[in-house]
């Protein structure tokens, strides 16, 4: 049975030493910016690119990964003997999984070899469905094993977040359901979850602070009763916030795995700086 080999895209910025122990590839996402293009996380890194944003006359627009990367990342693991199952970002926020199809689609004799698959999420959320699968590949399972962990992880995973503002998610065009509260929320601290592949409003509250902390209880509120727990928070240039957020959680939920992740900078354009949000697994 050939081995398993994973693939995903910089959305879920999985840290360097995960992606190298599980030798797990990562399409870049694009990002445009004054006439330049960048490859997230290759061309450009979260701290500079918030450094950029700050002086930035021109804000940056985004694009899908470009279907050449994709066909080659399959391509190669092929070649060298793998099955590959891709896992994506939401096709509700992005068009990868459209190029993920397409590329498929110029391997014709890839067949059952190559099985993409929508994480109906992004950042960490759908970085644990990717480490969930990776650690099955890894640990000798075969592509239909993979392919099943990964979709059941779906049901298991979320992730909350807060913004400073929702301007750049307005700008970006992702902010769904949070549309209602632009009017009203202009100076409260909107807290989002990502909900069936949607970028969704809960609540409005009046410090970032107090936003965080109701983060944190929804998410022992979803993981209730629900073991093992891994925890991720993910942040926007605001390390020390989602430092505070990952201790203050793992001190209440004792999780078997917590990871403290940036957001990449295509993540970073849509939500803006400052953000900090909480994902969750448990129950597998």
């Amino acid at each position: 049975m050939p081995k398993v080999a994973i693939v995903t895209d910089s959305t879920a910025y999985l840290p360097d030493d995960l992606l190298k122990l599980y030798s797990i590839t990562v399409t870049p996402q694009i990002l445009i910016w004054g006439g330049e293009t960048f490859q997230d996380g290759v061309d450009i890194q979260p701290n500079e690119f918030y450094r950029k944003l700050e002086t930035s006359k021109t804000m940056p627009t985004t694009s899908q990964v470009a279907i050449v990367t994709m066909k080659a990342a399959f391509e190669n693991l092929l070649a060298s003997g793998y099955d590959v199952l891709g896992i994506f970002i939401s096709e509700k926020l992005s068009g990868t999984m459209q190029s993920a199809h397409q590329a498929k689609e110029m391997l014709p004799k890839a067949g059952s070899h190559l099985v993409v698959l929508d994480s109906n999420s992004t950042s960490m959320a759908m970085g644990f469905h990717v480490l969930m699968a990776a650690r099955a590949a890894q640990a000798g399972a075969g592509l239909a094993e993979c392919q099943k962990l990964a979709e059941e992880a779906r049901k298991f995973t979320g992730v909350y977040f807060v913004v400073d503002t929702l301007e750049f998610l307005r700008r970006g065009g992702r902010i769904g359901g949070a549309q209602a509260m632009l009017g009203s929320a202009l100076n409260l601290k909107p807290l989002l979850e990502l909900r069936d592949g949607r970028i969704e409003s809960i609540e409005k509250v009046r410090t970032k602070s107090k936003a965080i902390s109701r983060m944190i209880e929804l998410v022992i509120e979803r993981t209730a009763g629900r073991t093992p727990v891994r925890l991720a928070t993910l942040h926007a240039n605001a390390e020390d916030e989602a430092k505070s957020a990952l201790e203050n959680a793992a001190a209440q939920l004792n999780p078997v795995e917590q990871i403290l992740a940036s957001v990449s900078p295509v993540i970073g354009s849509h939500a803006g700086p400052g953000t900090v949000g909480l994902a969750y697994m448990a129950g597998m």
